[in-house]
C-alpha cells in the first residue's frame, strides 16, 4: 500500500460526498466501507467488508475500487427505491 491508512480512508470517504461514508482499516489491511443514506439517520445503504487494501497500490486500483463501490451503491439504491411500497390503510 503506497498511501497511509489515513490518506486512503480520506480519499474513499470523500469520494462519496455528500453522503456520509465510513471506511475502517484493520491491522491486517482488511477494509470495511459503509455508505449511509443521509446525515440524519444511521441507515446503511452500502456495506462492503473484506476488501484487501494491500492491493491498492496505485491510483488506478483505488479508482477501480471506488467505481465498483459506487456501482454497488447505485444498484442497491435503484432496487430499494423501485420496490413497491406498502400502503397503510
Amino acid at each position: 500500500m503506497f498511501l497511509s491508512a489515513l490518506e486512503l480512508r480520506n480519499i474513499i470517504e470523500s469520494s462519496f460526498l455528500p453522503k456520509r461514508c465510513q471506511c475502517t482499516l484493520s491491522p491486517d489491511l482488511s477494509m470495511t466501507v459503509k455508505v449511509y443514506g443521509d446525515h440524519r439517520t444511521d441507515q446503511v445503504d452500502l456495506l462492503v467488508s473484506g476488501i484487501d487494501a494491500s492491493h491498492l497500490n496505485s491510483c488506478r486500483e483505488i479508482n477501480g475500487l471506488i467505481a465498483g463501490l459506487r456501482s454497488n451503491l447505485a444498484q442497491h439504491t435503484a432496487t430499494h427505491h423501485s420496490a413497491p411500497r406498502s400502503k397503510v390503510v
